[in-house]
Parts: structure tokens; sequence; C-alpha cells
């Protein structure tokens, strides 16, 4: 057999052809990253996000079905974006919402609510009006989390910790729907942390690139892998993958 045809035989065939990725804050960052990666995979794209011209420019570049412009964490926009799709999905991906840095007892009311809003009700809201929508053994939706934060603290010192990634487990009849999966994402090199952290963004580059076993800082195109390869194998469901670099091993 000639090297031309080993070649032709080991092609990558896209993973996630005819399948619909819904990304919800989707514009910027590792929603966008996903989104990209998804798409490259052969799946078609519904976005959303709260800037419309972020929001267009992704679509645009990616060729989405249809997009939403609208806050995911008010409820009844939430609720009438999934009533209004007209069509089955397969995947929903979210990465709405921002860590906050500093003590939990610290925090006013406002923020307290905020957080839960973004983090919690948010994954109950996104499961609650995606079922109705999911082919048979696909996944609602799915909520990324810290599984050790530092004591005291939510999320602690980790960026851009609460992601979300979902698979389908396809099967010629209809099933019970597959469990969440969860991302636990570290520090992530995104337009947010930059805002989160100002000044300061440059130290914690450096001192990560120190200091993780990978001697570099994730980026959004780690997370995004992480997440097309859930949606892809039938095997993980219902468990939480960390993609920090190994910063758990630090400290």
């Amino acid at each position: 057999m000639s090297t031309a045809s080993n070649v032709s035989s080991i092609q990558h065939e896209p993973e996630l052809l005819g399948q619909t990725v819904v990304v919800i804050g989707s514009s910027a960052g590792i929603g966008l990253e996903t989104a990209r990666r998804a798409r490259a995979e052969g799946a078609k794209l519904i976005l959303t996000g709260r800037n419309p011209e972020r929001l267009q420019h992704a679509a645009s570049e990616l060729d989405a079905l249809s997009t939403g412009t609208f806050d995911a964490t008010d409820p009844a926009s939430l609720e009438r974006f999934f009533r209004d799709l007209s069509s089955t999905i397969d995947h929903v991906m979210v990465t709405a919402g921002r860590p906050i840095y500093g003590r939990l007892l610290g925090m006013d009311l406002a923020q307290l609510r905020r957080t839960l809003d973004e983090h919690l009700l948010l994954a109950i809201q996104v499961a609650r009006y995606a079922a109705n929508k999911m082919r048979p053994g696909g996944t609602p939706a799915v909520h990324g989390r810290h599984r050790r934060p530092p004591p005291s603290h939510w999320p602690g010192d980790r960026v851009d910790g609460h992601r979300r990634a979902s698979r389908p487990h396809r099967q010629p009849r209809a099933r019970a729907r597959a469990h969440p999966s969860l991302i636990a994402a570290g520090f992530v090199d995104t337009s947010l942390s930059a805002s989160l952290l100002g000044n300061e963004l440059e130290n914690r580059r450096n001192q990560l690139r120190a200091t993780l076993p990978i001697r570099r800082v994730v980026g959004p195109a780690d997370v995004a892998a992480l997440a097309v390869h859930i949606m892809t194998n039938p095997a993980l469901t219902g468990a939480t993958y960390d993609v920090d670099g190994g910063q758990q091993l630090i400290g």
C-alpha cells in the first residue's frame, strides 16, 4: 500500500456532522472557540450572546443557522429562546456568566444574587427549557464548576471556572437522556480574564507559566477541545472534567 493510500485511509471524518449545537455565550472567548471547533467538526450552530455586534460577527464567520441576542440570566428571555427554536438540537454549551473574586462573606447581597443567577439557576433553567428540544439521547444542558474551591471563596482565584458542554448519546431508539457533563476550568486567558485582573493580568500569566506543569497558560482553545470531545464521546457523561494545566497539583 502506498504512502498516499495510508494517509487517505486515516483521514479524519467530521464527528458532529448533521448535529446541531447551541452555544450560549458564543460571541467571544471560550464560547466562540467552542463554536469554531464544533463547526470544524461539521456541526450546525445556533449562537447566542448579549452583544449584538459581536454575535453577528461570530454568526457570519461560522455560518450559523440562527442567533439569539439576550441575557441568559433572564428566565423569560431564555425560555422564549428555547421555545421558539424551530429545530431539534443535540448539544448545549453554556459559557454565559462570570466569576467574582473575593470572599463569600465579603460580598454584598447583589453580588450573591448575581452569582447564583449566573451559575446555579442558569444551569437549572437551561436544563429545563432545553429538554423538550433535545433529540432522544441528547443532554439538555451541563454546568461547569470548581471541584475544590478555596475555603470561603466563590470561586476563589480561578477565572472562567463556570463552563458547560454537552454530548448526545445518540441511539436508534429513544432512551433516557444522558446526564450533564461538567468542565471545571482554572485560569483561562480570555478578554474576561483581562477585564477582571486589569494591571495584574501579566503578573498572573507569568506566575502560571513558571508554576504550571504545562509551562504555559490555558487558553480558550484548550477548553473548547475538551467540550467538543465530550460532545463526541458516548462514554463521557455525568462527570466533571478539569482543564487547568495542572493547577490543582501545585496547590
